[in-house]
């Protein structure tokens, strides 16, 4: 009897699995402006929703928007520009930039669909428009990547696959712990591609692209000497971004 009940949940384990990977299979498709292979289980209409319904919300948590309109306009002017200058015009995105109240917390994030933020703990330390360029640059890459759909599809993936793994074989940690270094490993490989992107941005809208590594310079000060080793971090080391940024800068100078 215990022992059909272990074939039993074996089965139904096996089951989930499969259904996963089936389900992850199905979803393959080629970012056109990448040209990298993605999994995507939502469409671009549902990022464009996704990101306005969590747009105030956001700002919120971090203060609500700045007041200072001409700094917001000066945000405004350079994300236009990054985007009217560059294959980003192209996608269905709404990009709308928005300049945060935070004065804390150095960042810059997007939302799925266009909705991008950035601090004005980080705005107030970029030395120039084209600093800003750079900022605003990788978070539209982050759009255009669809970076935000593709993990929340890959973290479906795993969810199924480590509830299949306790089902089958108690397996469930052993397999979460696999899905999330996976995770974090894929995450630094979307800010690199980012870098890449926003140099290109920065490049077609005559920014000068080596102020993305005076950004950098900026964030690992920021970080100070305890920052997180890399292998933990969704972010790569800013050392190593650097190297990154100005491969692509020679990649792309003189295209």
């Amino acid at each position: 009897m215990r022992g059909t009940k272990l074939k039993l949940r074996l089965l139904i384990g096996l089951a989930i699995v499969a259904f996963a990977f089936i389900k992850r299979c199905n979803s393959k498709e080629v970012n056109p402006y990448t040209g990298r292979v993605q999994t995507i289980n939502m469409t671009s209409e549902q990022e464009i929703a996704i990101g306005i319904d969590n747009r105030d919300q956001m700002a919120q948590q971090h203060g609500g928007l700045h007041p200072n309109n001409t700094y917001q306009a000066l945000v405004d002017q350079v994300g236009s520009k990054l985007v009217n200058n560059s294959m980003a015009k192209e996608t269905p995105y709404n990009y709308e930039f928005h300049l945060l109240a935070d004065e804390k917390t150095i960042n810059a994030f997007a939302l799925p669909g266009g909705q991008i933020f950035i601090t004005y703990a980080l705005f107030s330390k970029l030395e120039n428009e084209d600093q800003l360029a750079g900022v605003l640059g990788h978070e539209i890459g982050h759009v255009l990547g669809r970076h935000s759909a593709e993990r929340i599809a890959e973290s479906d993936f795993w969810q199924t696959v480590t509830t299949g793994a306790s089902v089958g074989a108690d397996m469930g940690g052993l397999v979460g712990n696999i899905g999330q270094q996976t995770l974090l490993r894929n995450g630094r490989g979307d800010e690199l591609e980012s870098d890449d992107l926003g140099v290109r941005f920065m490049i077609k809208s005559g920014y000068d692209p080596n102020e993305m590594i005076g950004v950098m310079e900026i964030l690992k000060a920021a970080a100070g000497p305890n920052r997180v080793p890399e292998f933990q971090s969704t972010h790569p080391d800013p050392d190593n971004r650097i190297e990154k940024i100005k491969a692509s800068i020679k990649k792309y100078k003189n295209k």
